[in-house]
C-alpha cells in the first residue's frame, strides 16, 4: 500500500499501481513522494554518510585512560618506558672532524640501534635537562642571557620580518603556499651567515653541520608542511650548540624562555600566513598537528603551582591572562584558537590529560610519550640528520655479525 497522504487533492495524478518496481521511497530531504509528487507525512531520513565521512553525532571511540593513544601497543609501550633523565650534555675538544650530515635511519631495526646508543640518551637528555631549567618558572623571570642567545633571538626575529615581506600568493589551494618556498630558501641563503655571526673562531667550520640542522628546523619546503620531525630538528641544533660549549649549562632556562619562545613566535606564524599543512599528523590524538616540545617544557613550568591545575586548561579567563607566561597555557589557547568544535572532540588526548592530578604526572608522562611517539617512529625519525656532533653508532652485535659474514663469505 501506499504510504498516507497528509493532504490530497484532486490536482494530483493517479499514482501507478505498487510493484517492486515502484516503492514510495523517501531517501530525499524533501517532505514530497519521489514517485507520485505528492506530500505525505513521513519525515525524511537523514543523509547518506561513506565509511569515509562519519555522521554528525559520530564521536571518536577512545580508552579513558590518560595521555595515552588509542593504539593498544602505543599504550602499553608508554607504560613501560621509564621516565627520561636529565644528562649533562659533553662537550667536544679538539681536533674536530665536523662533517656534512645525513640520513641513517631507514628501518625499525635502525630505530632500535639507534634507542640502544649513547647519541639518542644524551639528545633526550638534554631535551629533559631543558625541561628541568624551566621548572617553576615563568617567562618573565629573569635569567641569564649570553650574548650568543641574544645574537640567536635577533636571527629569529629577522626571520620574522622576512615573513613580513613575503606575503602569501592568492590561490585556491587550502595548504601550502607557494610563497612559503621564496621565505624557506631566503632562510637558507642567510643560515650560514648567522651561523657566523656567533659562533667562536675556533668552530666555525662547525656550519658544515649546523646549517642543515637549522634549515630543517622550519618545515619542508617541497611539501611546505612542518611537524614534530622539524621541530626536533631545532631541538638537534640546540644540541649541537650545547656540544660546541656554545651554550652552556646555565643558558639553558634562557634557551627555553627567550630562544625556543621565539621559535614558536615564528612556526606560528609561517603556519597561519603560509598555511603550512601539518606534517605527519595523528589527527585528532596528536597533542597538537605540528607541537610537542612546548608542552614538555610549559607543563614543567607549571609543576608545583599553586593554584593552577591541569584541568585549568578548560577555564577560557585562565588562558587569556596567563598564556604569555607559561608555554602550555599559550599552547592550548593556539589550539582553541585555530580549532573549530568542542575540544574534547578536536583535541580529545590534551583533553584527557586535563584530567591528570597534578603537572609532575603529566611532564613526566609526555617526555615518556615524546620518546616513544616521536624518536621511535620511523617516518619521523628516517628524516633525521648525523654527523660528528651528533653520531651514528653501530652496535656490537651488528659489527660482530657482519665480520662473520665476511668471514664466512670469504671462506
Amino acid at each position: 500500500m501506499e504510504p498516507p497522504h497528509d493532504k490530497p487533492t484532486q490536482s494530483l495524478p493517479p499514482s501507478p499501481p505498487t510493484t517492486a518496481a515502484h516503492q514510495h521511497g523517501h531517501n530525499n530531504t524533501t517532505v514530497t513522494c519521489i514517485n507520485c509528487g505528492g506530500p505525505t507525512s513521513f519525515p525524511p531520513p537523514p543523509l547518506p554518510f561513506s565509511d569515509t565521512s562519519p555522521p554528525p553525532t559520530y564521536r571518536p571511540i577512545r580508552a579513558p585512560a590518560v595521555n595515552l593513544p588509542p593504539n593498544t601497543n602505543t599504550k602499553q609501550a608508554i607504560l613501560l618506558t621509564p621516565v627520561p633523565q636529565a644528562q649533562k650534555t659533553p662537550v667536544v675538544s679538539p681536533p674536530c672532524h665536523f662533517q656534512t650530515p645525513t640520513k641513517r635511519i631507514h628501518s625499525q631495526d635502525d630505530i632500535v640501534r639507534f634507542q640502544s646508543s649513547a647519541t639518542c640518551k644524551n639528545f633526550l637528555g638534554f631535551i629533559v635537562a631543558l625541561s628541568d631549567s624551566i621548572r617553576g618558572r615563568k617567562l618573565s623571570d629573569p635569567c641569564h642571557v649570553s650574548p650568543t642567545l641574544t645574537t640567536i633571538v635577533s636571527i629569529l626575529q629577522t626571520l620574522i620580518q622576512f615573513v613580513d615581506e613575503i606575503p602569501p600568493v592568492q590561490q585556491s589551494a587550502r595548504y601550502g603556499n607557494l610563497s612559503y618556498r621564496a621565505w624557506h630558501e631566503r632562510m637558507s641563503d642567510k643560515a650560514e651567515p648567522f651561523m657566523l655571526q656567533f659562533l667562536p673562531e675556533d668552530v666555525r667550520s662547525a656550519t658544515v653541520e649546523l646549517v642543515p640542522y637549522f634549515t630543517d628546523s622550519f618545515g619542508n619546503s617541497s611539501r611546505i608542511d612542518y611537524g614534530t620531525g622539524h621541530e626536533t630538528n631545532f631541538a638537534a641544533w640546540l644540541y649541537c650548540l650545547a656540544r660546541l660549549g656554545v651554550i652552556k649549562e646555565k643558558d639553558y632556562p634562557a634557551t627555553v624562555s627567550r630562544v625556543f619562545v621565539k621559535y614558536l613566535e615564528l612556526m606560528r606564524k609561517l603556519q597561519l600566513v603560509y598555511s603550512l599543512e601539518p606534517a605527519g599528523s595523528h589527527g585528532v590524538w596528536g597533542l597538537d598537528d605540528c607541537h610537542f616540545l612546548p608542552f614538555i617544557f610549559g607543563s614543567s613550568q607549571l609543576i608545583d603551582h599553586k593554584y593552577m591545575k591541569p584541568k585549568s586548561i578548560h577555564n577560557d579567563d585562565i588562558l587569556e591572562n596567563f598564556s604569555n607566561e607559561y608555554l602550555y597555557l599559550s599552547c592550548i589557547l593556539f589550539v582553541k584558537k585555530v580549532k573549530k568544535g568542542p575540544f574534547a572532540e578536536h583535541s580529545p588526548l590534551l583533553d584527557d590529560i586535563s584530567g591528570v592530578p597534578n603537572w609532575n604526572k603529566v611532564n613526566s608522562g609526555l617526555l615518556k610519550m615524546y620518546k616513544v611517539e616521536v624518536m621511535e617512529k620511523v617516518p619521523i625519525m628516517q628524516h633525521f640528520l648525523f654527523g660528528w656532533l651528533i653520531k651514528w653508532y653501530v652496535c656490537r652485535y651488528f659489527v660482530i655479525s657482519w665480520l662473520v659474514f665476511c668471514i664466512l663469505f670469504a671462506a
